[in-house]
């Protein structure tokens, strides 16, 4: 058949509006794609989508609670919990198709995180998880190097929540400028080449906004403990020096118990044009393919 088919479902009350990119045939495997923070189906969990059923995959992107579609207030809101019960929920949907084999999971640059915590957190089995370009946070080491701005944002996200609270006002910033230009989630270049006004994906469903009360529990959000809950669970990580944070992912990786792991240098010009090059889309969505068909 192929194609895209629109699916909702319901996560504490609120709906989940996703893209589940079909391949041919009438029966395969799912996969589960988690994107960085702000993102919404159509753009890098698209992208990935897409190249996933164009090789045999069935393969889910959502706009979490909060953003592009789906339900959930306030709005721009990354509140890592829902995050995680998301992708949760888009599991269990994938499992109740018919039309669904094995269930994987890929994430693209913090996604992995938020799959790495709600597979660890959460004891979501999976057959496979591919992470490509992860970010892979360590609170611990962003308090060490700047404890005092840290500490500032946390605070800053905690007034902002209880002003929403008392009296319905949300504060926003952009989720991305260009370096220089002022307070935003994302101040890099390229981020802004990518997401902002006249960017490559800046698509209807995408707003360029950010909570402000996302920073009291966005900035505690830690990936690193999850990798040793992860033994269990075939991984393979692409990753490249170019990419974001090169040692937190190679630390991340050798955390992870055993040996049913695999490492793919992934060669960028920085972070995102991972998320859209046609060349290195296909490399890595050759090695997920690849890699998932043998489990």
């Amino acid at each position: 058949m192929g194609g895209v088919e629109r699916i909702e479902f319901s996560v504490g009350g609120d709906r989940v509006v996703g893209h589940l990119h079909l391949p041919a045939g009438e029966k395969y495997p799912g996969i589960v794609v988690g994107g960085p923070m702000t993102s919404v189906k159509e753009q890098v969990t698209g992208t990935y989508a897409a190249a996933m059923a164009s090789r045999g995959f069935a393969a889910l992107a959502i706009d979490h609670r909060h953003y592009g579609e789906s339900g959930g207030a306030p709005r721009q809101y990354e509140y890592y919990p829902h995050k995680l019960e998301d992708l949760a929920a888009a599991f269990e949907a994938l499992r109740a198709r018919p039309d669904i084999t094995d269930v994987f999971a890929l994430g693209i640059c913090l996604g992995c995180g938020y799959l790495a915590r709600t597979i660890a957190d959460k004891a979501v089995v999976v057959k496979g998880f591919g992470a490509v370009a992860g970010y892979y946070r360590d609170v611990e080491a962003m308090k060490r190097s700047d404890a005092a701005g840290f500490e500032e944002k946390v605070a800053a996200g905690r007034a902002a929540r209880i002003k929403f609270e008392t009296t319905g006002e949300l504060d926003v910033i952009p989720a991305v400028l260009p370096p220089g230009e002022g307070d935003a989630a994302m101040t890099m270049q390229s981020t802004f080449d990518y997401y902002g006004p006249g960017g490559r994906m800046a698509v209807p469903n995408y707003k360029n906004e950010f909570a402000v009360m996302s920073r009291e529990f966005f900035l505690q959000f830690d990936v690193q403990p999850a990798a040793s809950k992860l033994g269990g669970t075939p991984f393979i990580m692409l990753h490249g020096q170019n990419a974001i944070a090169p040692p937190l992912a190679h630390r991340f990786f050798d955390a992870i118990p055993g040996t049913n792991k695999s490492k793919v240098d992934l060669s960028s010009e920085g972070q995102t044009d991972i998320y859209d090059s046609p060349a290195i889309v296909n490399f890595a969505a050759d090695k997920l393919a690849a890699f998932f068909s043998t489990l």
